[in-house]
């Protein structure tokens, strides 16, 4: 069973090693994608995770559909009615993220809310930036850039500090805890996740 390593797990504070090529693809990889994605999804309200949360010191995030198909939401809300927008919203799939760099970040800075699967139950605002765009490669090898916004940026920057030792705690302000019925009840009222 894979569990999501909390804030005391000495993993959790050590830079992640990049991902060896040759390992592209094979079996050993495989099943860490496999365990990330099972860890992500038994938390209704993660949107992400990083291969040390479950004890994996590698450069490796993956990005749950949950976070694609609620920026789908946001985004379609405001062109269309809350019900013709929910019609809109198309299925995607988690997006895994080998070695990644972030390569460019917006000037423009925000406090968001935040939290972490590997910091239960505390949330609090960090300062991002506004846009990030991220170079990885794919579970087979193939490179590809992907630059969001929002949400997408958040996370970007979230699972990137994860990949070098730091949490949100580090930085945050404002940070209070918050039980796991209040919490699902701030979620559904602000639509906001955890990374």
């Amino acid at each position: 069973m894979v569990t999501i390593l909390q804030k005391e797990a000495l993993v959790l504070r050590e830079k992640a090693e990049p991902v060896n090529p040759k390992d592209f693809g094979s079996p050993r990889l495989k099943k860490i994608l496999e365990d990330m994605v099972t860890a992500l999804e038994k938390e209704e309200d993660g949107v992400a995770i990083a291969a040390p949360q479950i004890g994996v010191p590698l450069r490796i995030f993956v990005v749950s559909h949950r976070a694609f198909e609620f920026e789908d939401r946001v985004e379609n809300a405001h062109n269309h009615d809350a019900q013709g927008a929910n019609q809109l919203i198309r299925k995607r799939s988690n997006m895994v993220f080998i070695n990644p760099v972030i390569t460019k970040l917006s000037r423009k800075k925000v406090w968001l809310p935040e939290g972490c699967l590997s910091v239960r139950w505390l949330y609090g605002e960090v300062e991002r930036r506004d846009k990030a765009t991220v170079r990885a490669y794919d579970e087979n090898g193939k490179a590809f850039t992907l630059g969001g916004s929002g949400l997408l940026a958040q996370i970007f920057q979230h699972e990137t500090d994860h990949l070098n030792g730091v949490l949100f705690i580090d930085s945050a302000r404002n940070v209070e805890k918050i039980t796991a019925e209040e919490q699902r009840i701030r979620r559904e009222e602000s639509g906001n996740n955890k990374k």
